[in-house]
């Protein structure tokens, strides 16, 4: 069998964030190194902000990727294999500085790690729509999650929804579901101090709450005990979707009691398939295209609850990936600065 003839070129090396260890991870020297068929037109882009995913990005941080994932959770340019070293994030917005005419110079966004610089195809960058800063743009990776997720759940008009956990993908779901005429949406967790927040994006919170009669409930904490409050949020023929990834953690549920009765339904949802009511139309450009669309609104960037310099990453890593972390989306910002983006 032939194969396609391969182009490999290696230009000076950009500075990069790498898990070296259970808990370690330290800024390495890496070869700009792209392997891609021939005639493929690349892009080479620098980095302005990137995000810290902080709920999966932990789970490696801290060596807690099941083995028997290790494939699966590959990000799109990924280096190295889990569980260490490797190099993982996919949430990148930086300015194009080669590549064709009808992207240079323009501000893009990418499912790249934390890197100063890098070089992909050009059809792996999408350039950010006019009214969504780069500075906000890192959570496009968190909105295409949430997007899936609604594909998944199937919101109606009128539908009593509670979102459990309001981590960055909670919120968004229950931003965009809030959207939905007729909804009662509710966004539900422990942390009171998210109050603010969801009272600023227009979206009813609680710290609990007694309601049973919810036709959907989105299951966001990251947490067992927020599996067991969602499936005791549902009504009769309730829809329960899992968004959360437990990594090699077991999770104990009380499927006994009323969950045949109710005729509960608990599905699980995850952002590397498009959900498959999609999929005859839908391609992956297309979803992070119409992720970063969603993005328009100034309100969005309350989400991001702190930032720090790139080469604090590996301090930085250390303290979101402690439990109990309240701490949303981190932005990390990449010299030179760009105030005016």
């Amino acid at each position: 069998m032939s194969s396609t003839p391969v182009d490999q070129t290696v230009a000076a090396t950009a500075d990069a964030f790498w898990v070296t260890g259970a808990a370690t991870g330290e800024i390495r020297a890496t070869p700009l190194t792209t392997e891609v068929n021939i005639g493929t037109p690349m892009v080479e882009v620098e980095t302005h902000y990137s995000g810290v995913s902080r709920g999966t990005e932990s789970l490696v941080f801290l060596n807690k990727v099941p083995e028997s994932e290790y494939e699966r959770m590959r990000a799109p340019f990924q280096a190295g294999d889990f569980p260490y070293p490797v190099r993982h994030g996919y949430a990148n917005a930086g300015k194009v500085i080669s590549g064709p005419d009808s992207l240079l110079g323009k501000m893009v966004f990418c499912l790249y790690s934390h890197q100063t610089r890098y070089r992909v195809p050009a059809d792996a960058v999408i350039p950010l729509p006019d009214d969504v800063p780069a500075h906000r743009a890192v959570l496009a990776a968190n909105m295409e999650t949430a997007v899936n997720g609604l594909w998944d759940a199937s919101p109606r008009v009128g539908d009593r929804i509670a979102v459990v956990g309001c981590g960055v993908v909670g919120i968004l779901m229950a931003y965009l579901a809030n959207k939905i005429p007729g909804t009662r949406v509710t966004a539900i967790d422990t942390n009171a101090d998210r109050l603010p927040l969801l009272d600023s994006l227009g979206v009813r919170f609680a710290t609990q709450s007694d309601l049973t009669d919810h036709d959907l409930v989105i299951h966001a904490s990251g947490h067992p005990a927020g599996l067991v409050t969602a499936l005791d949020l549902a009504g009769q023929e309730g829809r329960i979707i899992e968004m959360s990834w437990f990594g090699d953690q077991n999770v104990s549920l009380p499927l006994g009691q009323s969950f045949h009765a109710r005729r509960l339904t608990l599905r699980s949802s995850q952002v590397g398939s498009i959900s498959p009511s999609q999929t005859p139309r839908w391609e992956y450009r297309d979803r992070l295209s119409l992720a970063l669309s969603l993005l328009a609104d100034p309100v969005l960037d309350a989400l991001i609850s702190g930032e720090s310099r790139f080469d604090q990453l590996p301090e930085t890593m250390a303290v979101l990936s402690q439990a109990g972390s309240s701490e949303l989306c981190h932005r990390i910002i990449y010299p030179p600065a760009n105030p005016e983006i």
